[in-house]
């Protein structure tokens, strides 16, 4: 009887479980499973302009992609705009976390005014370095005209469009970043740089030695996630250059937007779409099996 009870009150248990894990099955189920199913299966189809699978053409699509030379430069500007962004952009955080850590009077203003770019919206920020980037009433150009330098046609040049569309990511990126570093820094425990003060060790060997590897957690974490968000940008793109001009900021995901919903080729958007997803996790995978030896864990 002893093993029977235990049985039907594990099943009972299991149901339970199940019973609280069935919305959030759904919510996957409807909006990530199916979507990304859907989008591996008309990869391998020509379709119709309401996005019907109409002829299996198996591995064309992608066969196209490959000797598609619009499809290698959206590939090498998205790669650029990666190298752009990441780097400096955590670089940056993790400076302004070290500054905000500090123990200073009036201290928590300058941590408000780090992060406040997380209260404003991918769109409106955009729109902000749209008037910043125009060339007769810009910030920018009027600056550069005060030093009687060049005007510079930062959206329209293909010189300079992708640097500038990485400059305004850098900025609407940058207060996520500066607030999870922040509070990775307000974690470490302040006996270690205590004792390291006592033994006179100076402000960057501490950086060095203990602030760096005690972060590494947290810094494993924002370049992960700076990285998969860096390979999805679109709404920038969208607003500031339409992926402009000659096609020097038209990123993989604004490719697959152009090609699905302007060109109505849902089976070559749908390639691009698995190309991505394979991109992303093969850099997800490299990250965890090379940047995870480094991150020591308390």
């Amino acid at each position: 009887m002893t093993f029977w009870k235990c049985f039907w009150r594990r099943s009972i248990d299991g149901r339970t479980a199940i019973l609280y894990l069935l919305p959030s099955v759904i919510l996957f189920s409807v909006f990530v499973f199916y979507p990304m199913f859907r989008t591996i299966y008309l990869s391998f189809f020509l379709t119709d302009q309401a996005g019907n699978a109409a002829i299996n053409v198996g591995f064309e699509n992608y066969e196209y992609l490959m000797g598609s030379s619009e499809f290698r430069n959206s590939m090498k500007a998205t790669v650029l705009f990666v190298l752009y962004t990441v780097p400096i952009g955590i670089i940056l955080a993790l400076f302004f976390a070290l500054l905000a850590n500090e123990k200073l009077k009036g201290i928590g203003f300058f941590r408000t005014m780090y992060s406040s770019t997380m209260g404003i919206s991918v769109a409106a920020s955009s729109v902000i370095w749209l008037f910043m980037f125009n060339p007769s009433i810009g910030m920018f150009n009027r600056l550069l005209g005060v030093f009687n330098l060049p005007q510079i046609q930062w959206l329209l040049d293909p010189e300079w469009a992708l640097l500038s569309v990485s400059i305004s990511t850098i900025w609407m990126n940058i207060g996520f970043s500066f607030l999870i570093l922040l509070g990775g820094l307000q974690n470490i425990d302040e006996h270690l740089y205590e004792s390291a003060k006592i033994d006179g060790a100076g402000y960057f060997y501490r950086l060095r030695r203990i602030t760096l590897p005690m972060l590494s957690p947290t810094l494993f974490f924002i370049i992960t996630i700076s990285l998969i968000n860096a390979f999805q940008t679109f709404g920038q793109i969208d607003i500031l250059t339409q992926g402009g001009p000659s096609q020097s900021t038209n990123l993989i995901v604004y490719s697959i937007y152009r090609e699905a919903f302007i060109n109505y080729q849902f089976g070559t958007a749908s390639a691009q779409a698995v190309i991505l997803f394979i991109i992303i996790l093969i850099v997800t995978i490299l990250q965890f099996k090379l940047g995870e030896r480094k991150v020591h864990y308390q």
